[in-house]
Parts: structure tokens; sequence; C-alpha cells
């Protein structure tokens, strides 16, 4: 009992602090997380008994803290995955226990983490990319089918598994996507799936056969084809997770990249005709539901659940797709789903492993399938449980931003910087920086929220700004900044006054006086009713973050989930009608809004929604930047009609 008392005690701060008000259950995914990190709290080894080794169990697993972190800004995610990226990778890049002559792909997976990391602001990440560079020299040397699939591993000559894309595809992509200039290695990780697909398609049913062997030596190949006999829903289900994910990474101009969404819009309508018409879940042996020995299995269901769920969302699967991935969703939590005296929850009924080949011989039959023990809280089902409940969470709020387009503007604001690649790159408040100084995580609300985010990089004009609901302007450049500022001029301040006017949703975030072009900014704010003042306030001093302080009074029109955020070295507001303050500290006003015509402004002295102050890892957990920002995305979103 002293054990079960002690778990308690150490799971519910966490919960505490993850909880978004006192009342509020954690969602399932934070949930899951929460028992993990209780039962894990140091590093991941699995089982037991084993010593941590870089594998891909650990990458599918922090994948998954790590889409928990941009949902909830949470620090303790993304300092979990870096102790333990930093258990293995040293100082000059090489990684502890890793063996690049092994030529196994899943060696591949946890390199997504790496490729995190790289893109944050830390010191010494330099190795992490040393890291991520080995193992593409992996991907770079790995043996080949002789149309060019990799091997799987090289004890597994000339196979291609279907596990094997998701292992390496997605990291593949995303290091394409940073490093490369040319991106034309997007065609070869495109021709993976197209291959594997060719050599592993059923006609008959449309689902995918586990493996394929290109010789036809293994006992386990059909002479004819190569294929293995037997679907294997977790297999399967990597393939579908590697779909979803690859295409966050290649461009949406790539000529090839409708080949992939292609595919996912033919396996799906599949993989959907064997959820169990009853309780939602798919079987261990995909297309044998009810025969006998086949079971329920969970990690198969979470990773179609997530498939399903993003393919959606990100419009690349219809809409009644979203029926299946609710119903799947409502299966696990009732057939997987187990809590101890503790409160803490498990996931039971995932399969330890399934494989073809190797020593002792794994023949891939049906009884085969059936043979491996299943294990409670394996992380190869853990990982897609919480990203499938990211999804269906997700899902529940995406509503709101559908249809609308989110433009932060990068002309008024146009700081450069030299990129990954070498070239320059726009930085300071856009979208796409994952640095400190970028709006990566609060973007990534507007799109969890169904919003699109753009960016605006010209003059606003009728239009420049058609089709944007609402448009950020932040801290204009000085010549300090910008050696040829835009500053905004009265023609600039007529078109988004009557933009405004029509029915746009217009930010203003400016900067403190040193930081921030005040003269023509303020020129535009006046259409308005808004002045930012001359004068700096929340002056902090070092780490004294109490003097950042901005109390949010109940009952905010806007911050309604927030109660303290941190707001430091910013310009307050002098209003007047139609303006109309909403956040006030003393004699100071630090935000107001305005409704203009059919449209709304809002306005502050600081562009405080920035990774620095939403990521969870610099100002202590009682500023709620990141809550805030939500608010505040939720707020702008109602407005824009």
């Amino acid at each position: 009992m002293k054990k079960i008392i002690l778990l308690s005690l150490l799971v519910l701060p966490y919960s505490l602090v993850a909880q978004s008000n006192g009342s509020t259950p954690l969602p399932w995914s934070q949930r899951m997380a929460a028992s993990m990190l209780t039962t894990n709290p140091d590093s991941i080894a699995y089982p037991r008994a084993k010593m941590a080794r870089w594998e891909y169990e650990m990458g599918v697993l922090l994948r998954s803290y790590e889409l928990l972190w941009y949902r909830t800004g949470d620090a303790r995610y993304i300092n979990y995955i870096q102790k333990n990226m930093d258990r293995f990778v040293n100082a000059d890049g090489t990684i502890r226990t890793y063996d690049l002559d092994h030529f196994n792909i899943d060696y591949v997976t946890p390199g997504r983490s790496l490729l995190l990391l790289y893109q944050q602001t830390l010191p010494n990440k330099e190795k992490y990319r040393k890291a991520a560079d080995l193992l593409r020299k992996q991907l770079a040397e790995q043996p080949r089918t002789k149309e060019g699939g990799f091997w799987h591993k090289k004890i597994y000559p000339n196979q291609m598994w279907l596990d094997g894309l998701y292992m390496a595809e997605p990291f593949y992509a995303e290091y394409t996507r940073l490093f490369s200039r040319d991106g034309k290695d997007f065609n070869d990780i495109i021709n993976q799936f197209v291959w594997m697909e060719q050599h592993a398609h059923d006609p008959k049913t449309g689902l995918l056969y586990h493996g394929w062997d290109e010789s036809r030596e293994q006992k386990w190949a059909d002479p004819k084809t190569g294929k293995s006999p037997n679907f294997w829903s977790r297999s399967i289900g990597w393939y579908v997770m590697a779909l979803v994910d690859v295409l966050d990474y290649i461009p949406a101009d790539q000529p090839r990249r409708g080949e992939l969404v292609a595919i996912l819009q033919r396996l799906m309508p599949a993989v959907v005709n064997y959820q169990d018409p009853k309780e939602g879940c798919w079987y261990q042996v995909t297309d044998r539901g009810g025969d006998k020995g086949n079971y329920m299995e969970a990690s198969g269901t979470a990773m179609f659940v997530y498939g399903l769920a993003k393919g959606v969302r990100l419009g690349y699967l219809p809409a009644s797709m979203m029926t299946y991935a609710k119903k799947g969703y409502t299966g696990m939590l009732k057939n997987f789903i187990s809590t101890d005296e503790a409160g803490l929850i498990h996931l039971e009924k995932t399969v330890s492993v399934s494989g073809l080949g190797g020593n002792p011989y794994r023949s891939g039959s049906y009884d085969y399938y059936l043979s491996e023990p299943l294990r409670k809280d394996d992380l190869k089902g853990v990982g897609p449980f919480i990203m499938a409940s990211v999804e269906m969470e997700t899902a529940e709020e995406a509503g709101l931003g559908k249809g609308k387009t989110v433009g932060v503007d990068t002309y008024f604001n146009h700081e450069f910087r030299k990129g990954i690649t070498g070239e320059q790159e726009p930085f300071h408040y856009t979208w796409e920086d994952r640095q400190h100084s970028g709006f990566w995580l609060w973007g990534n609300t507007f799109r969890d929220l169904g919003a699109k985010t753009v960016s605006v990089s010209s003059a606003p004009t009728a239009a420049s700004l058609k089709g944007v609901d609402v448009y950020i302007i932040v801290d204009p450049d000085t010549p300090k900044e910008t050696a040829k500022p835009n500053y905004v001029s009265q023609a600039d301040s007529k078109a988004i006054s009557d933009w405004v006017k029509a029915g746009g949703v217009l930010v203003l975030m400016s900067n403190d006086t040193s930081n921030c072009e005040h003269l023509h900014f303020n020129q535009l704010a006046a259409q308005f009713g808004l002045q930012f003042l001359p004068k700096n306030v929340n002056m902090v001093k070092g780490d004294q973050f109490e003097q950042g302080s901005v109390k949010i009074s109940a009952g905010n029109p806007i911050f309604s989930h927030t109660k303290e955020v941190y707001i430091k070295e910013l310009s307050p507001l002098s209003v007047k009608a139609p303006a109309k303050s909403v956040v006030s500290a003393g004699d100071n006003v630090i935000i107001a809004v305005a409704n203009v015509g059919k449209g709304t402004v809002f306005a502050v002295g600081d562009p405080w929604l920035y990774n620095e102050y939403t990521d969870g890892r610099k100002i202590p957990a009682r500023y709620e930047n990141f809550s805030a920002g939500k608010d505040l995305a939720t707020w702008l979103l109602k407005q824009a009609k």
C-alpha cells in the first residue's frame, strides 16, 4: 500500500499543473503521459530489466510528447525529450549504443527528436545536428532493393517491411525540408511509399501485406509475388502514420505530393472495412476478426485512429472518415484503458512484437501472429495512443477556425538572419521560426483551432488582405533592425482601416520604445482610438519575473482561462472611443480593444506570445502565457465572421 500512496503523490502535482483550471479533468493524452512520466520519471527502458538503448520505441513515445508540448506549452515534455536524447548523444554527435554498420532502419526513428531539439534555442545544440547527420549518413548508405527501396535491416536482405516506412521516412522528410536546398530527396521518399504499396498491395482486400522479399528466398515469401502471407494491423498502422506525418514536410508545390495523398485515400477505405462493427477496434490479424484466437489489439487501433483523424483534419480524407476515428477511439477507451489503485491509467493489449524471419524463425502465419505475448504500457501502443488522443482532442476544437485565415505581417516587421542552409531567412515573430524569437507555438494553436496561418509579405492593400480574416502586425522595424524599414504610410493606414470596417480583425503588437517604430505605427493605431505611449513599464531585472507580472481579473471577456501572465518591457496604451481597456495594471492600460464598423481591433504594447515566453522553459509555470495565447486565438477567431 505504501508504494501506491507514493505513486499517487508523485502524479498529483503533475496533474494539477497540467489542468487548465482546478475543476477540469486532464484530457486522455495528458493523463496517459502523466502516468508514463510517473512510472518512467528518469528515462525510457522497456522492458524494465533492460538497459536503456537507442531504439525506435523510445522515438515513438518521445514523438507523442513532442505533440503534447506543442498543444500545452508544458516544458516537462520537451525537457524529458532532451534529457533522454542527452543520455545518448555525445558532444561530438556520436550516439551511445548506436551502430551504423547494422543498417537497422529502426535506429532512425529517434532522430525526429534530434531535429526538434536542433530547431530550438538551446546551448550546444550542434551535437543534435551532428547526430542527425549520422542517421542521414545511414540512410545514404542503407542497402537497397534493385529499384531503390530501403532494406529493413542488414540482417534482412532484400526485404521491405511496412514498419520501415515509419521508422525512416518522417525523419528523412523533415531532414530534407530543413537542410536540403534542392529538395531532390523528396522523390526518393515518395518512391519508398509507392514501391511498398506496389509490392505489398492485395487487390482483393485493398490491404497491404506486412512484408515483401524481392529475392523470394524467404520461407515466408510467396514464391511468385514475394509477399508475406498475412495482414498485421500494426504494420499497416506504421505505414498509415508515416504517410500522414511525411506529408507535413513535403512542400505543397512538390509535383509528386499528390501520390502520397492518393495512396492514403486508397488504403483507408480498405482499413475501415475491417473495423469491428460493435467495438470499433481492429484485430491483430486485420482481416480475420472473429476467427479463433484473434483479438482486438491496441497499437494498431491507435495508429488507425491517428491516421484517420489527422487525415481528415488536414483534408486528405473526406469528413465522413471521422466517424470511424471516433468509433475507434471510443473502442480504445472502453477495451484497452485500465486504472490502478493510484489513479494511474494503463494501456492494455499491445502485442509485444511481430516480425518475419530471423532466429527463431517467424513464418508470418496466422498462428505466428497470435503467438506473440501482449504487454501492458508497451511504448509502441502508448505513443500512438497519445498521438491519437491529441488528434481527437484537437478535432473537438477545430471547427472554430475552419475556413478562416490568420496572417502575420512580414512587411513592416522584415528582419532576416542566416538560416540553417546558410541562406538568408525571415525571422522574428514569424509562424515558421521555432527558436525563441518566433511565433511557431502560437501559430500551432491557431492551426489546432482549425485556422490556416499565412504570412502577409507585401504592403497592406485590398488585394493583399483579401481572404485574410485576422491580420497581425508586430513590432514594426526601426533602422537599427532593418536597413530600409517599411514604415506605415497613410495609404497603408487607410487600406487597413477600410479592411477592418468591412469586418477584418486586426491585432497591433507594439514593443518597448527602443525596439519599435512608434511614430508611424501610432498613426495607424489612432484610426481606432489607440496610442502606444512613449514610456516603458514592467522593466524586469534578471530573473525577477514578478516585475513582469500582469494579473487577469476574473470574468475577463478575452482571457477566460488565464489568471496571470508575464509581459515585460512594454509600452502602455492611451485609449479613447471607440477603444476601451480590457487589461490594466494600476494606471497603465496594457491591452485594449476597439469595435470599428463590422471589425475588431486588439492592441497590446509587446509581442509577448513568442516562443520564449510560451514554451514553458523560461518563465515560472504560474505565468500562463501559453493559455493566454489560446484564449486570445479563440477570441480572435470568434470575432472573425
